[in-house]
C-alpha cells in the first residue's frame, strides 16, 4: 500500500507537546520540585502526556505506510489508555492538593469508568479494527468510546472543580478554570475543522497551569536561592527520609531592615561557595536579609572544613564591607525538623546573639526556642481574648525620686507574664516575641489599663502621685486605632491624662519620626505626658529630638557608667543635661545603684533618679510603701 497523507493530522502538534514535556523534565531536574503526592502525581501526568503523544505519532505513522495495522490497530487503542489515565490522575491531584473530604469516593469513580472505557475499548479493538483507510483517507469506527469517555470525565472533573472551589484560593482556582476552558475550547474548534492534531496538547495545559501555580519555586536568580516555603517541603522530604544534614544560617540587620540589596561581590560569593564547596546544598530565602544553607552530612563527611573555608571567606568579605551578621552553624535536629520551625528555630536564636557573632548550636537552643513557642503561643491567646484584665499580664512598678521634693511622687510601670509552665518572666523574654506577631499593642492596653486602675485608687486612698510612664513600642504607633485606644483607656478609669506618661525609644526611621511626632501631638492634647527613653545608646539625633515635644529625657544606664570611667564623658554628659534642663526638659537618670551614682547626678542637673539603690520593680500595689499621703 503506498503512503497516505492524512490532511486532517499533522505530527508537528504532537511533537511540539513532546518537547513541552521534556523541557518540563528538565526544569524538574535542574530546578527545585517538592517531593509531595501531588508532586508525583503531576509528574506522572507529565509522564503519560509524553506517552500519548508518541502513541499517536506511532499510530498516524504505521496507518500511512499501511503497514502493521492490527498494530495500528492497538496503538490507538494504548492512546485511548493514556488520555484516560491522564484524566484519573487530574481527578487524584485535585483531590490531593485541596484535600478534598470525599477525595477517596471521586478517585474510585474516576478509576470505575476508566476500567469500563478500557475494557470497552479493547474489546472493539479485540473484535475488529477501529479505522479503515479508503481513497479519502483515515475514517475512524470505533470513534464513540472515546468521545463518551471523554464526556464522563469531563462532567467528573467540573463537578469535583465545584465541589472544591472554596478550598482552593481563589485565583488558583480561576486559572484552573481558564486552561480547562481553553482545552476545551480548542477541542472544539478542532471537530469543528475536521482536525486531530491538537487532542493531546489540550491535555497538557492543565498541567502547565499545575506547574505555575503549585510546583513552581523560582529561584533568585542572582544568588540561587528558593523561597522558604520550598525550605520547608525540603527539611519535610530529609525528616520522612531520615537525613540528616548541616545548616548555615547568615542574617544581615541592614538588608532586613533597610530594604537594600546584597553587594553584588557578597552575591556572587553565595553563589559561587554553594556551587563550588556544596554542589549538593541547597540555598534558601527564609527572609529579608537572611539565607539558609542546606547540604546533607553524608555527602560531606568533612563539612567542618566545609565550614571553616566559608566562615573565612565570609571573614575577608566582612573586612571590606563591614555590615553587622549573624551567623547560626548546626546540625539536624529531630524534633526541630519534626515540627518543620528552622527559620524560627534560627530566629530565636538570633534574638539572643550580639551583632557580627558566630554561634554554633547547642541542645539548650532547643530548650529555649520550646520556650519561645510557648510564650508565643500564650501571647497569641492573649492577643485573641483581648481582656484587659487578663490575670497573665502582671504590673510591676518602680518608683522615681523626685530630686527637687525629695518625694516617690513618680513610678514606670513595668510587665511581666506569668505562665503556668514557666512562672515569672521578663520583658526581654516576651516583648521582642509579642511585636514581632503584632502582640505587643493588646499588652500595652492590658498594662494601661491596669495601671489606671491602681492610679486611681492610689490617689482615692490620699496618695501623692503626679503620674506612671508606660512604655510603648514604636511599631504600636502604626495601629490605626492607637491614639482611641490610650484616650478610651484613660477616660474610662475616670482618672485625668496627666498622671499618664509614655515612654518611647527614638526610629531613625523617617516615616516612623512623621508618624510619632503626629501621635504625641495628638495625645497631648489630652493633658498626656512624654518621656524619650533610652537617650545616649543607638541612634539619637538632636534634630529630631528637638521637633519632638518630650517632657522628659530619661538618660540610659550607659551615659552614667561613661561619666563614672572618664571626666571627658562626665564633662559631656553634665553638659547635655544642662542643655535639656534649660531648654525646659526634665532629665531623668535610669540605672542609679549606689550613692556615688547620686551625688554625680544631682551634680549633672538631675530632675528624676530612679534605679536599684531606690526600690527593684515590685507589684505595683507595693508602690505605696514610697508615696506620700497628702496631709488634710
Amino acid at each position: 500500500m503506498k503512503h497516505i497523507h492524512f490532511a486532517n493530522y499533522s505530527p508537528a502538534a504532537d511533537i511540539v507537546v513532546a518537547a513541552i514535556c521534556f523541557v518540563i523534565i528538565i526544569l524538574v531536574v535542574f530546578s527545585y520540585i517538592s517531593k509531595t503526592r501531588s508532586s508525583k502525581f503531576f509528574l506522572t501526568m507529565v509522564g503519560l502526556i509524553l506517552g500519548a503523544a508518541w502513541t499517536d505519532m506511532c499510530f498516524y505513522t504505521l496507518a500511512a505506510h499501511g503497514h502493521h495495522l492490527v498494530l495500528a490497530n492497538w496503538m490507538r487503542c494504548i492512546f485511548h489508555g493514556f488520555l484516560f489515565l491522564i484524566f484519573v490522575y487530574y481527578i487524584a491531584y485535585i483531590c490531593e492538593v485541596t484535600q478534598y473530604e470525599k477525595q477517596d469516593f471521586y478517585v474510585m469513580i474516576a478509576n470505575i469508568i476508566f476500567a469500563v472505557l478500557l475494557i470497552a475499548d479493547f474489546a472493539v479493538t479485540a473484535r475488529e479494527n477501529t479505522f479503515i483507510i479508503d481513497e479519502s483517507g483515515i475514517r475512524f469506527i470505533g470513534r464513540g468510546i472515546f468521545f463518551f469517555g471523554y464526556i464522563a470525565f469531563s462532567v467528573l472533573s467540573i463537578l469535583l472543580m465545584a465541589r472544591v472551589r472554596k478550598l482552593l484560593y481563589h485565583r488558583v482556582m480561576f486559572g484552573f478554570y481558564g486552561t480547562m476552558a481553553i482545552s476545551y475550547l480548542v477541542l472544539l474548534m478542532q471537530g469543528i475543522s475536521g482536525q486531530s492534531s491538537f487532542t493531546v496538547s489540550t491535555f497538557l495545559f492543565p498541567v502547565i497551569a499545575m506547574m505555575y501555580f503549585m510546583h513552581s519555586n523560582p529561584y533568585d536568580a542572582r544568588i540561587g536561592a528558593n523561597d522558604i516555603k520550598t525550605m520547608q517541603d525540603y527539611v519535610s522530604y530529609c525528616a520522612n527520609k531520615k537525613l540528616e544534614f548541616i545548616f548555615m544560617s547568615l542574617y544581615m540587620r541592614e538588608f532586613a531592615e533597610g530594604g537594600k540589596q546584597l553587594p553584588q561581590e557578597m552575591q556572587t560569593l553565595i553563589r559561587d561557595f554553594t556551587y563550588r564547596l556544596t554542589r549538593h546544598g541547597r540555598l534558601f530565602n527564609a527572609g529579608k536579609g537572611h539565607i539558609i544553607l542546606i547540604f546533607l552530612k553524608k555527602h560531606y563527611p568533612d563539612y567542618e572544613t566545609t565550614i571553616e573555608t566559608a566562615l573565612n571567606e565570609f571573614q575577608t568579605l566582612y573586612e571590606k564591607y563591614r555590615y553587622d551578621y549573624k551567623i547560626v552553624i548546626g546540625e539536624s535536629v529531630e524534633e526541630i525538623s519534626r515540627k518543620n520551625e528552622y527559620a524560627n528555630y534560627i530566629r530565636n536564636i538570633h534574638r539572643s546573639m550580639p551583632e557580627c557573632s558566630v554561634h554554633r548550636v547547642v541542645p539548650e537552643d532547643v530548650v529555649s526556642f520550646n520556650r519561645s513557642e510557648y510564650i508565643l503561643r500564650e501571647l497569641a491567646d492573649i492577643n485573641r481574648r483581648r481582656d484587659l484584665d487578663d490575670p497573665r499580664v502582671l504590673v510591676y512598678c518602680q518608683p522615681v525620686l523626685n530630686v527637687q521634693t525629695g518625694n516617690y511622687d513618680t513610678a514606670e510601670a513595668l510587665m511581666r507574664l506569668s505562665l503556668d509552665q514557666t512562672g515569672i518572666i521578663f520583658p526581654d523574654q516576651f516583648i521582642p516575641l509579642a511585636e514581632e506577631a503584632s502582640y505587643i499593642h493588646t499588652l500595652t492596653e492590658i498594662i494601661l489599663h491596669k495601671t489606671c486602675n491602681h492610679i486611681r485608687q492610689f490617689i482615692e486612698s490620699g496618695y501623692e502621685l503626679w503620674r506612671i510612664s508606660v512604655n510603648v513600642s514604636v511599631p504600636e504607633l502604626k495601629e490605626d486605632n492607637f491614639c482611641p485606644d490610650i484616650i478610651s483607656i484613660i477616660n474610662k478609669s475616670g482618672i485625668p491624662g496627666d498622671k499618664i506618661a509614655i515612654e518611647l525609644t527614638e526610629s531613625q526611621n523617617e516615616g516612623d519620626f512623621i508618624l510619632m511626632k503626629k501621635k504625641i501631638g495628638e495625645l497631648k492634647e489630652k493633658g498626656i505626658k512624654f518621656y524619650l527613653d533610652d537617650f545616649g545608646t543607638g541612634y539619637s539625633n538632636m534634630e529630631r529630638i528637638m521637633e519632638l515635644p518630650f517632657d522628659i529625657i530619661k538618660f540610659d544606664r550607659s551615659l552614667l557608667l561613661a561619666s563614672g570611667a572618664a571626666l571627658r564623658s562626665r564633662r559631656m554628659v553634665a553638659n547635655l543635661a544642662s542643655m535639656f534642663s534649660d531648654m525646659d526638659y526634665r532629665v531623668l537618670y535610669e540605672g542609679v545603684e549606689k550613692d556615688s551614682d547620686e551625688t554625680m547626678c544631682r551634680d549633672m542637673s538631675a530632675s528624676y533618679l530612679q534605679g536599684f539603690k531606690y526600690s527593684r520593680p515590685q507589684p505595683i500595689i507595693h508602690l505605696t510603701e514610697y508615696l506620700s499621703r497628702r496631709t488634710v
